[in-house]
């Protein structure tokens, strides 16, 4: 029997606390209606990537409520501590040369920054806060962020199986604990989608096939741990 006093046991504790922490705020997708969110370390990933052509780079990168007070309920039971489904502030310090004008440099890299959250991702961004923390002497180098670490799981059961089965879903994870959660009329799955399909629709896809393939036709919300950049 392994136990949390066991070495064992206490690691697998702090591992899956670390991964917890590690996925960051859980930020929802689309609005109230859309059932979905995901993980700010995925969301920031793709936001960096995008940022990676403007001129600028990126360094603290933050995404939380435009208005923590005036967010509506979502429709569906969402993850645990997950944000709900209100308009989202983008923060972030970047560096440039003084080469182009700084103004000229934090407008690209904010038109970058909305145009990944909405097209690519899917996330409902109102408002981009920039400020300039240092100053470079030569030009960047455009850099990626590294392929997301995914935490695979394999499907099982009707729920599993359909999500699994939905283009644009590289795999079911299980940071959160099982990949799906199934409570009476509710399901959740927890997932990585594919960078080249934009995740919320990958998300509303998920949430389709499963209510359609479990019995009662539950609600379902669906949580995107990672997105994953195939060669």
């Amino acid at each position: 029997m392994t136990t949390a006093d066991s070495p064992h046991g206490a690691d697998g504790w702090t591992s899956a606390v670390r991964q917890r922490i590690g996925l960051g705020r859980l930020l929802p997708l689309g609005g109230p209606a859309d059932g979905s969110w995901i993980a700010e370390r995925a969301a920031a990933a793709v936001l960096r990537n995008a940022a990676a052509g403007s001129g600028a780079v990126l360094g603290t990168l933050r995404i939380a409520l435009a208005d923590e007070d005036g967010a509506p309920d979502p429709v569906v039971p969402g993850p645990p501590s997950a944000l709900p489904p209100g308009p989202l502030r983008i923060e972030a310090g970047f560096s440039a040369t003084a080469r182009r004008p700084l103004p000229a440099t934090a407008d690209a890299l904010r038109a970058a920054l909305l145009a990944a959250a909405a097209q690519r991702l899917g996330l409902v961004a109102d408002e981009v806060d920039l400020r300039v923390t240092e100053l470079l002497e030569e030009e960047p180098r455009p850099a990626t962020e590294p392929s997301a670490v995914v935490h695979p799981a394999e499907p099982d059961g009707p729920a599993g199986m359909a999500a699994a089965g939905v283009p644009g879903v590289v795999s079911l994870t299980r940071v959160l604990g099982s990949a799906v959660q199934q409570t009476e009329g509710h399901v959740r799955v927890e997932l990585a989608t594919a960078g080249d399909h934009r995740t919320l629709d990958v998300a509303q896809a998920v949430r389709a096939a499963v209510a359609e393939a479990v019995e009662g036709r539950p609600t379902v919300a669906v949580l995107v741990t990672a997105v994953v950049d195939r060669d």
